[in-house]
């Protein structure tokens, strides 16, 4: 084992001197581990990942690949759930995900299913937070200061804007646009953009669909599907009647009708 700089090199991986790694611990090759950073507990690190200065990774944890984890971080924390007794509860996150400074991710509950989930290519911001036992999907970006509370899902694709919170047991649809400061109390469909407090639907995410590839059919039955369900003052039930034919039409509707269908909280309207 050689030093320079401070770290110390392995075939397996790039370790601080300062660095504090538990001996349960599993860390895949080229992993890097910064100054002062504590890994502690059954914690599994896949290759690749770089891990910065000053965060503590704990708990029953599973970070996947080519992740990148700045500065302060927590990840795999006990949970803020008053009625959490310390039972082996997990943190599953996938590969190439971006935290930045003073992200906190904490582990699952059992009175849910005992996991934190995050899928792959998400982008953590500063001071952003994923409460115990929610899911969030692939491809997402939280701003500064986003926050999930404990059971909320997040589909793929979705953006919260900075400074913006999600109630517990909410469901956010996929392609979903949340505005800066915002509070979620309510299910968010697939593909809507929705802002303020309280929080009420605006359209849908256009912008983001055209960045995301969705052609010019695809759009219109969005369109067509938002306004059936927000603007013709059809009863829920008949609005959801309508958007199920809509959607034998157009298959992309198919995620937007199975979200309705899934929806306990009560949707955004």
């Amino acid at each position: 084992m050689t030093q320079a700089s401070g770290f110390e090199t392995t075939e397996m991986s790039l370790i601080h001197a300062t660095a504090i790694i538990d001996k349960r611990a599993k860390l895949g090759a080229n992993v890097s581990v910064g100054p002062y950073t504590v890994i502690d507990g059954d914690v599994e690190i896949g290759e690749g990942t770089t891990i910065g200065s000053h965060n503590v990774i704990t708990g029953h944890t599973r970070i996947g690949r080519e992740n990148r984890i700045f500065h302060f971080s927590s990840i795999g924390e006990a949970n803020q759930d008053k009625k959490y007794k310390g039972e082996p509860t997990r943190t599953e996150i996938g590969d190439r995900n971006t935290f930045h400074e003073f992200c906190t991710i904490h582990r699952g509950t059992i009175q849910d299913e005992g996991v934190t989930r995050i899928g792959d290519d998400n982008w953590f911001m500063a001071y952003t937070h994923v409460a115990h036992d929610c899911r969030v999907g692939s491809n997402t970006i939280f701003a500064n200061n986003a926050s999930l509370a404990g059971h909320a899902h997040l589909g793929d694709w979705a953006v919260i804007g900075g400074m913006s919170g999600v109630h517990q047991f909410v469901r956010v649809g996929e392609h979903v646009m949340i505005g800066a400061g915002s509070i979620v109390t309510q299910d968010v469909p697939p593909y809507v953009l929705v802002d303020g407090n309280p929080c009420v639907p605006r359209g849908i995410n256009s912008v983001g669909l055209k960045r995301r590839g969705f052609d010019d059919a695809s759009v219109s039955a969005i369109k067509q599907a938002y306004k059936t369900l927000y603007r013709s003052k059809l009863g829920l039930a008949e609005a959801k009647a309508e958007l199920a034919k809509q959607a034998a039409e157009s298959p992309i509707l198919g995620s937007f009708v199975a979200f309705l269908d899934k929806s306990e909280r009560g949707l955004l309207r």
